[in-house]
């Protein structure tokens, strides 16, 4: 089941996003005793003007629960004690644990869940090495959560053939997912440094075929150009030009191996109106022109297809 831009009551507004699939359908929650893992529900909320959304459990759940704080903060009362949690950290309850927590919409705040049980549970956060003796766990912000977070909602929603073995696979990616963040060195740059980082590359990466201007994009997040291109070399190893360039003959060396299109139409499809500017950065680049990389490619690739399987 999902529900769509809506209030809280069901009423069609701009206020709160809400999406959400749950197993069979159904809203209640029930202990598995049986299977070693179930996943009973996924989804997101984000609130725009919605003032207020409050979550009061007085006896928990019957099953466990991850909340990954994608944006903005949580409010959660936890031991008696309201923890401001911030974007970048999961909260893992157990069943029964007392669950007392609200979002305000002046955060802008966005929240992925995931609702799981099973007999195995315990076992397999253990296997991931997912701390179960507190609640907050730094995971860091990654699109990879937010990916996978959606993919299980997606198969709840849709139930294809396979889901539910799906949805098994898709959580334990995410558990692993969360034990590489969490055990990664101890980065030489402060938390916020991160979260700008991996705020910025997000954004590289989904607008790389778009006009760019690094200084631009510092000043929309307040820092000077200088800071956020030495920061961001010291977290990623590279400049933010020479990653967005990276990123843009990658997909230009994808193009040129699977299509048809012109080096014209190539180059616009990843950010060049010029070709021949095009063309002299992917040179530099690959040590050859596009039209030369293509005739390479195929004639390799041709040369290592059987007959009759063309």
């Amino acid at each position: 089941m999902t529900e769509n831009n809506t209030r809280q009551g069901g009423i069609p507004g701009k206020d709160m996003y809400i999406n959400s699939g749950y197993l069979f359908n159904s809203r209640v929650p029930f202990r598995e005793k049986k299977k070693p893992l179930r996943i009973l529900s996924a989804g997101t909320y984000q609130l725009y003007t919605w003032p207020k959304l409050p979550t009061l459990r007085p006896r928990g759940r019957v099953d466990w629960q991850i909340i990954y704080i994608a944006a903005g903060k949580g409010h959660f009362i936890l031991d008696n004690q309201e923890v401001i949690v911030p974007a970048g950290n999961m909260i893992l309850y157990q069943p029964r644990q007392v669950q007392n927590y609200f979002y305000y919409g002046a955060d802008k705040t966005q929240v992925w869940f995931v609702h799981f049980t099973g007999r195995e549970v315990r076992n397999i956060l253990k296997h991931y090495e997912i701390p179960t003796d507190g609640y907050i766990l730094h995971t860091g912000i990654s699109r990879e959560y937010e990916a996978l977070f959606r993919r299980m909602r997606d198969e709840l929603v849709n139930c294809s053939w396979g889901y539910e073995e799906m949805l098994t696979y898709l959580f334990r990616a995410l558990l692993m997912t969360m034990h590489r963040h969490m055990t990664e060195k101890a980065p030489r740059i402060s938390g916020f440094v991160q979260d700008e980082i991996e705020r910025a590359r997000i954004y590289f990466d989904e607008h790389y075929n778009e006009e760019i201007s690094i200084e631009q994009y510092a000043a929309s997040r307040s820092m000077s150009t200088s800071w956020f291109n030495r920061s961001f070399k010291n977290a990623m190893g590279t400049s933010p030009m020479k990653y967005i360039l990276d990123i843009r003959i990658r997909n230009a060396q994808v193009l040129l191996e699977t299509t048809d299109y012109s080096i014209s139409d190539i180059a616009a499809l990843i950010g060049y109106d010029n070709p021949l500017y095009f063309s002299r950065l992917f040179s530099k680049a690959k040590g050859l022109s596009p039209s030369r990389y293509r005739k390479v490619f195929r004639e390799q690739f041709m040369a290592v297809i059987p007959d009759g399987e063309e």
